[in-house]
């Protein structure tokens, strides 16, 4: 299939190769980012729960079972995590959690400062996180959603919003809208086995750079990604697998090489 006229690439890219590693909660760090620079062009560590509320339902979380990062200093963490990669080829990015707003501005400076992006999860459906606002609690808070981003805006890092469809009660396009004049860079869609919703939110944000994520494996998942209008794809729990994360860059240079060629 050919690529659509309006589909990936009439974006400016966040990051080359068009490949990212999705964070892994408790396990995204600099080392697994590391090891996943030979095929990726970015790396999302993370989940972090940055402030009291969020750490305290990381606890929570972790009480059944639950892999979670919980240092004794969450900004301190993170620009060790950053620092480690300083001379890594690849772009890192730092998934974060918080219920206020002061604790995300202090991790989108220090990812300014290293070039590192800083995504604001909308996405974590766990009840703990949901309860306190963080999540994909923020999906159905538009407001608290745009002050989020305006946050990590306004402290000069790129920005992008990870999301997940399927939330009931939610139009992920809106959300899209909302996350684009706030002034992030780019959105992360978990597609959740509906892909065709990649294509509308293309269409609603189309100044976004849209990552698309779920059980991107091999050629086929990265073509019907790009297809529906997706500039990059991302790869979660199989990115600690060489063999997935080769089959997925070679299909995404190969896609982005067909473009080229016309």
């Amino acid at each position: 299939m050919a690529p659509r006229a309006d589909a990936a690439g009439d974006r400016s890219p966040l990051f080359e190769p068009r490949v990212a590693l999705a964070s892994l909660s408790g396990e995204a760090d600099a080392a697994w980012a590391r090891a996943g620079s030979d095929h990726a062009g970015a790396a999302f560590l993370g989940g972090v729960a940055l402030d009291e509320a969020t750490r305290d339902a990381a606890r929570e979380m972790i009480e059944r079972d639950r892999s979670e990062f919980l240092p004794a200093d969450p900004l301190a963490f993170v620009e060790d995590q950053l620092d480690a990669l300083a001379d890594a080829p690849i772009r890192p990015g730092v998934n974060v959690r918080s219920a206020t707003l002061d604790p995300i501005r202090e991790v989108a400076r220090a990812c300014a400062d290293r070039g590192a992006i800083v995504e604001i999860n909308a996405h974590c459906r766990q009840a703990e996180m949901c309860e306190v606002g963080c999540g994909e609690a923020l999906l159905r808070d538009a407001d608290r959603l745009r002050e989020q981003v305006d946050a990590a805006v306004d402290a000069g890092a790129s920005v992008t919003v990870k999301v997940r469809t399927e939330v009931v009660g939610v139009d992920l396009t809106a959300t899209a809208r909302v996350v684009a004049d706030a002034g992030a860079d780019a959105i992360h869609v978990d597609a959740m086995d509906s892909e065709a919703v990649v294509a509308d939110v293309a269409d609603a944000a189309p100044g976004l750079f849209l990552i698309a994520n779920n059980e991107v494996r091999d050629r086929e998942s990265v073509r019907e990604y790009l297809d529906h209008g997706a500039d990059a794809v991302s790869v979660g729990r199989p990115s600690t697998d060489a063999r997935v994360r080769r089959r997925v860059r070679r299909a995404v240079d190969e896609w982005f090489g067909e473009g080229a060629d016309g």
